[in-house]
């Protein structure tokens, strides 16, 4: 099996201790800023497709070869994949590992993980679902909403969506880094998060990836519902969309959610010495919130990416406002991403172009003690979802989602674009 070279992944501040606890919480898709000459795009499939238990047995070996690899490096001891197919084709779900780095009972495929950013997704429709409704516009000021924030009252709904907002991001302030690794357990309000960062200058004109915008995002939902973001995600999304291992960490999820979870390690060089190497406690998210605070497992996270991307949870309208793109370098919107500009972030969602899978629609979600990765394959349909359970700037999951894919081609299972 050939690894791709892939793209350099460029974070902001990562050498200074105030940035390396937020690098590793939340931020999804950032970084993609250039494309590798190595393309598993333009390998041949093999003419004849493998049997079903012979891709699980190489998908398997995909898993366990970045396990025993990555072991060490990224602390982990845990990962899950899922490969999701169009119309009847039956998914394949995989797990390696145990659920503890020093041992435990062997992780399952039906496992639950913190998916991070991905929540950002949920936190956007819910907005559309909203102006779809009548009651706002992504187009309306912070103001109108949040006359609190005075000195953010021109920015827009669309800006804290799309990551142009320029409000700085609360991860990376020491004053929540200090209390969060003095009481990971503490429970954080969407006020106090807001408030490690109200009073400060903006930043420079562009894209930023701030969570900051979704936790202001959540407080409108709030304000224009006259109801509470649990609540709002649970009646809008969970239930209609049959999510039934997906909830709000701590706010939905019953507590024996935390026994189906693998524990979840810091460990982001520079970090906090009393965090790192340490298990999270599992339920305990409320430092994420409708950034990324939702729990769930890779099932209901592939079901959810195919009815986004399939048009099932928003009206034509929004579901073209969700797409719509700005460079992640620039800033500007662009109609698609390309390999010279390789990353677009819509509303909550990130494409991505490179050469070794085409465009696809892309997220990897962290938190504090896991990472989750989705790719969407437009083309084909196909959704290749994987998780591990450690937070961590020495990350290599996009490798193994590529190396999946490149599996995935080798079988004949994936229809590759022109």
């Amino acid at each position: 099996m050939r690894t791709a070279t892939l793209p350099t992944t460029r974070r902001n501040a990562r050498s200074k201790l105030t940035a390396a606890m937020a690098v590793g919480a939340l931020l999804g898709a950032t970084g993609l800023l250039s494309a590798s000459a190595a393309s598993a795009a333009s390998a041949s499939p093999s003419p004849a497709r493998e049997s079903g238990s012979t891709l699980r047995t190489a998908l398997r070996h995909d898993l366990s070869r970045y396990l025993t690899a990555r072991r060490k490096a990224e602390h982990i001891s845990a990962v899950s994949l899922r490969v999701t197919f169009p119309g009847s084709r039956p998914a394949i779900s995989l797990a390696a590992g145990t659920a503890r780095y020093d041992g435990g009972p062997p992780v399952s495929a039906r496992a639950l993980w913190p998916i991070g950013s991905n929540t950002k997704a949920f936190t956007s429709v819910i907005l559309l679902q909203l102006e779809a409704e009548g009651r706002l516009s992504i187009s309306d000021p912070i103001g109108k909403w949040l006359p609190q924030y005075p000195a953010w009252r021109h920015i827009t709904i669309r800006q804290l969506l799309d990551m142009t907002s320029r409000i700085p991001d609360y991860l990376y302030q020491p004053a929540f880094q200090a209390a969060f690794a003095a009481a990971p357990r503490t429970r954080f309000t969407a006020t106090r998060l807001v408030s490690y960062v109200a009073g400060l200058p903006l930043g420079p004109k562009g894209w930023h990836y701030t969570n900051t915008d979704y936790i202001l995002a959540q407080m409108i939902i709030e304000r224009v519902t006259h109801d509470s973001y649990p609540h709002q995600l649970t009646w809008r999304i969970i239930n209609p969309l049959r999510l039934r291992s997906t909830c709000l960490a701590p706010y939905t999820c019953p507590a024996a959610d935390a026994g189906r979870m693998p524990a979840g390690y810091f460990f982001i060089a520079g970090g906090p010495p009393s965090l790192l190497g340490k298990a999270m406690p599992p339920l305990a998210l409320t430092y994420a919130q409708g950034a990324g605070g939702i729990v769930s497992s890779l099932r209901d996270l592939t079901s959810w990416d195919r009815d986004l991307y399939q048009g099932q949870v928003l009206p034509p309208r929004q579901q073209r406002q969700l797409e719509t793109l700005v460079s992640q370098a620039t800033g500007k919107p662009i109609r698609r991403t390309t390999l010279a500009d390789p990353g677009g972030y819509g509303l909550g969602v990130y494409q991505l172009t490179i050469r070794q899978t085409g465009t696809v629609w892309y997220y990897e979600g962290q938190a504090f003690g896991a990472r989750v990765l989705y790719f969407y394959f437009p083309h084909s349909g196909i959704i290749v979802a994987l998780a591990a359970n450690s937070s961590t700037d020495n990350d290599d999951l996009l490798a193994t989602a590529v190396s999946v894919y490149q599996t995935l081609q080798k079988a004949g299972a994936v229809r590759t674009s022109s």
